[in-house]
């Protein structure tokens, strides 16, 4: 699939404004993750270099410059990727508009390279043979997810009229288990680490909606008739059950790999 086929078919043009209301990833594990990888730095110790591939709107390329690491974003969509460049308009970051298996930067020039909730919209092949090439010897690649827990109270209550709306609903491959993708390129990567961290949001039920906005799968599309149909009355309904205020419990899953030698 060509980078201009993958790009039209995860356009989040229209979602990209919502993307303010996904909560940001736990800062537990960005400190765990920056530390992990950093501890493997040859002396004298530097800042990490760290390619942030499908960034996205900024969320996880601000936590790295907050962490002191020097970030290039990489992001194809125009509206995603002018959000990010204003989040981040007072750090010293690169925005550059390519994919995750064509990022068009430097061979062997990155600690680390990142995935975050980008993994999933790419040819997962290909963009990791990509992050092989940007990765120095030894560096890391990390594809990373934040989830909301579906057994919490208030998410259990959503799943159940989701379910009556949509009982086919799935979540795809962000929601899987990635060591037994990872596991299929030992010649290239070792060493899985995986680490899972929960933590709670407080959010508004119009917070909460709107944070479903930005989410783009293949049952509603809020472009068409039928998807904002779908939508409302799921949704409708969502916010007869649910409190004006409330918290809910959020994961940050992450597996990261080193490059081999």
């Amino acid at each position: 699939m060509t980078n201009s086929m993958v790009e039209k078919i995860w356009d989040y043009s229209k979602h990209a404004k919502y993307y303010r209301y996904r909560p940001n990833y736990s800062d537990k594990a960005i400190d765990l993750l920056v530390s992990y990888v950093g501890s493997y730095l040859p002396p004298p110790k530097k800042k990490l270099w760290v390619a942030d591939v499908g960034a996205g709107t900024g969320n996880l390329t601000i936590k790295l410059i907050e962490m002191g690491c020097n970030v290039d974003a990489v992001e194809p969509n125009d509206e995603m990727r002018k959000i990010g460049i204003e989040v981040t308009k007072n750090a010293q970051v690169s925005w550059i508009k390519a994919t995750g298996t064509e990022t068009t930067l430097d061979t062997g020039k990155y600690d680390w390279v990142t995935y975050g909730s980008s993994f999933n919209v790419i040819d997962r092949e290909l963009g990791l043979k990509e992050s092989y090439r940007l990765l120095k010897s030894k560096g890391f690649f990390t594809c990373m997810w934040n989830h909301r827990m579906l057994s919490c109270p208030i998410q259990t209550k959503v799943e159940k009229i989701i379910s009556k709306h949509i009982p086919q609903y799935e979540r795809g491959i962000r929601r899987e288990d990635q060591r037994s993708f990872l596991e299929k390129y030992t010649s290239l990567f070792k060493d899985i680490f995986y680490l899972e961290i929960d933590f709670s949001v407080p959010r508004t039920i119009d917070e909460y909606i709107s944070a479903w906005k930005s989410v783009k799968n293949k049952y509603w599309d809020l472009e068409t008739s039928q998807g904002k149909s779908l939508f409302d009355k799921i949704f409708d309904e969502v916010k007869a059950v649910l409190p004006k205020e409330f918290c809910i419990i959020y994961t940050t899953k992450a597996w990261t790999v080193q490059k081999g030698e």
